[in-house]
């Protein structure tokens, strides 16, 4: 018999919406119009936008991409850096009912082939910067279907690159209607984007984030910093990178201020804190150690009371040092494309403070305890799926469970079920909980080498090695490196009589692989084997953190 709380009480529209965060930027357009909303550039000729404009930008997009026959779960594709058409892409596409797909702006042209035909992309949005690449891309699609290529020719960039397109972006919104009523999704559960992560075998992984999830991480990141009302964003994170971890839409949901940044560099970020002021930004290791290793003359302009998020690799003692010398508040965060970024944190505790920097490095380069709308994150016994003794010692693999957790893979139901296999989604990085209930890992199951906040796997740079007729065996694995948190190490043992040098191995990668997953050390020799012939990677581990 139904509850009594279940009669006559039925879900209806005055009484239940799905979540979107497309509702933050319509919020921030309707309370604060007049407020900025974005900046790009220094100096009076910086580009400016307040609310009421990127609202009425992003409806233009909206209804220019309707108007080209896009719509309800059309893939757009774009390769852009971080600049004003990529954060009207986070909220255009979606009001369009389209699935945002951000391309890796560092990727090979048939990394990005793949991805426009896996996606099945109808439209691609590109900066001038990457035409190059994109023409290449393009090029090599397998799919013949017609695909819609439009130009973005950004102010601010002043380099090499054609028009590639039919159709220039301000050009495209000029054809939009800046009232266009857009209609939320129908279901929280719909497509608002899709990631590809490089996974450890075969082809990336598409991975599908719902509205639902963008809406809820985006709340968890404000409630994980204390983030205020109207703050400063600096857009140091690529937004290819797990949508910048959900921050478009954060900074929509405080009305702050997106400040934008084509190229990560010291001299550039500063510039942008001190004249923009910049409360927050987020990055991996590689960004802060920049701050921290900058010339003096550079450090000593910093504005105090900056909050930092760093993700990858756990920052050393040494970052933790020299953030809090510049007055930088830094937040160690972690997580997976699969559940939309930082899923979790390394809360800090005030008595931390009164640690020496050596403990608080320790306590601090852990993983944490789940975000604050994740309803789960915990490291299980993949065994038994029974949660692992909180002792430091006992291994067991991360796993995460509730809103912040992807649809799935695209096109791939193998890998979906095994990614959620006992109702948790399984993050294959093996780790132990400390008596105080924090995550800390301890290994990567996957054999994913994080690089300055990309993953790159083992196997794809093993497979391209493979390639090289000198080459008998070879594996791949992950370097300490002070600039990157990581960089790959190849170890390759070579046929009889084969003649080959580092630089030969290096350029052979460079020809098959994005620069970022190019090895850095070759190191020639018999590679360690069990008796049935496996590579014993543990032991080349070893010998790569010795030679770092």
């Amino acid at each position: 018999m139904p509850s009594i709380f279940d009669q006559n009480l039925p879900q209806t529209p005055a009484n239940f919406a799905p979540l979107t965060p497309l509702f933050y930027l319509e919020r921030a357009a309707d309370v604060y119009p007049d407020r900025l909303a974005v900046v790009h550039g220094l100096g009076p000729s910086a580009l400016r936008y307040n609310w009421h404009q990127l609202y009425q930008r992003c409806r233009r997009l909206a209804s220019a991409l309707l108007q080209h026959g896009l719509g309800q779960d059309d893939t757009v594709a774009v390769m852009l850096p971080n600049i004003p058409a990529m954060i009207e892409a986070h909220f255009g596409i979606p009001m369009a009912g389209a699935v945002l797909n951000t391309l890796n702006t560092r990727l090979d042209p048939a990394t990005v082939a793949f991805m426009l035909d896996h996606g099945e992309a109808r439209a691609v949005i590109v900066d001038r910067e990457f035409s190059a690449v994109m023409s290449q891309a393009l090029a090599l699609r397998q799919r013949k279907t017609p695909l819609l290529v439009i130009d973005v020719d950004d102010p601010l960039y002043d380099g090499p690159g054609d028009r590639i397109g039919t159709l220039e972006y301000e050009t495209l919104l000029a054809q939009g209607d800046a009232d266009f009523s857009w209609q939320p999704p129908e279901s929280e559960w719909d497509a608002i984007s899709l990631n590809y992560t490089s996974g450890t075998t075969g082809n990336p992984k598409g991975v599908v984030y719902h509205h639902r999830g963008a809406a809820i991480n985006a709340v968890s990141n404000i409630l994980e910093w204390d983030m205020p009302k109207h703050a400063v964003y600096l857009w140091t994170l690529p937004m290819f990178h797990c949508n910048g971890w959900c921050f478009p839409w954060t900074v929509a949901a405080r009305t702050g201020v997106n400040v934008c940044l084509r190229r990560v560099d010291a001299q550039a970020i500063i510039d942008r804190m001190v004249e923009h002021g910049v409360t927050h930004y987020c990055g991996a290791p590689i960004v802060h150690s920049m701050l921290v290793n900058a010339p003096q003359a550079l450090r000593d302009r910093i504005p105090p009371g900056v909050s930092a998020m760093v993700a990858g690799a756990a920052p050393p003692a040494s970052m933790i040092e020299g953030m809090e010398a510049l007055g930088i508040d830094l937040t160690h965060v972690y997580g997976l494309t699969e559940v939309y970024g930082p899923a979790t944190a390394c809360a800090k505790h005030a008595h931390w403070q009164d640690l020496d920097i050596g403990q608080r490095a320790r306590l601090n380069s852990r993983q944490g305890v789940r975000y604050h709308l994740q309803r789960s994150a915990d490291v299980l016994d993949p065994e038994t799926m029974q949660a692992v003794p909180h002792d430091g010692e006992t291994m067991g693999e991360i796993m995460f469970q509730g809103n912040i957790c992807m649809k799935g893979y695209l096109k791939n139901p193998q890998a979906t079920r095994a990614a959620f296999a006992g109702g948790w989604f399984h993050s294959g990085d093996l780790a132990v909980v400390d008596p105080d209930g924090y995550i800390k890992i301890k290994d990567r199951s996957k054999d994913i080498i994080i690089s300055g906040g990309e993953n790159i796997s083992s196997i794809e740079v093993e497979d391209v090695l493979y390639r090289h007729p000198a080459v008998l065996s070879a594996a791949v694995v992950a370097q300490p490196d002070e600039r990157w948190g990581e960089t790959p190490c190849a170890f390759i043992e070579l046929k009889a009589d084969a003649t080959v040098t580092a630089e030969d191995i290096i350029a052979h990668c460079k020809a098959h692989l994005a620069g970022f997953k190019v090895p850095r050390h070759i190191i020639f020799g018999e590679l360690p084997k069990t008796s049935t012939g496996k590579i014993q990677k543990f032991e080349l581990r070893q010998q790569a953190a010795g030679k770092s």
